[in-house]
């Protein structure tokens, strides 16, 4: 998993772009955080949701690709529960289901108490090319 980390802490540059940070890997489930920052927050003053879902899909496309097989996302779906303004934000991923070429991920969004902020779904297209 040491290939997957060193890819992804180095090759995704908008995530850490924004300052996502990769937490842990393992086969088919990654952990990513964020620190909130004055530059996250939208007009309201809480967290824009283009940062959470920026969060959850570096954490999605972790674990996506953490069997080296280049996976591309086909599609995602994001439900906001709860706003948040600061703090710490962590999304986790976990592989629901993998085949050839498809698998399918959910991804928790909580803040630093656990709370939940955010749930998405995702599924990638799993390609016949190794990335690390």
């Amino acid at each position: 998993m040491e290939k997957a980390r060193n890819f992804f802490t180095s090759q995704d540059h908008f995530a850490r772009h924004i300052g996502a940070e990769l937490l842990d890997v393992e086969p088919g489930r990654a952990r990513t955080r964020l620190h909130i920052e004055p530059h996250h927050l939208n007009g309201a003053k809480t967290v824009h949701g283009g940062a959470i879902f920026t969060l959850a899909d570096f954490a999605f496309a972790v674990a996506a690709n953490s069997h080296n097989k280049l996976a591309m996302g086909i599609n995602t779906s994001t439900s906001f529960i709860r706003a948040i303004s600061s703090g710490t934000l962590f999304a986790e991923a976990t592989e629901i289901a993998i085949n050839h070429k498809l698998a399918s991920y959910q991804v928790r969004v909580t803040d630093q108490d656990e709370n939940l902020v955010a749930q998405f779904q995702g599924t990638v297209y799993r390609k016949d090319t190794a990335i690390f």
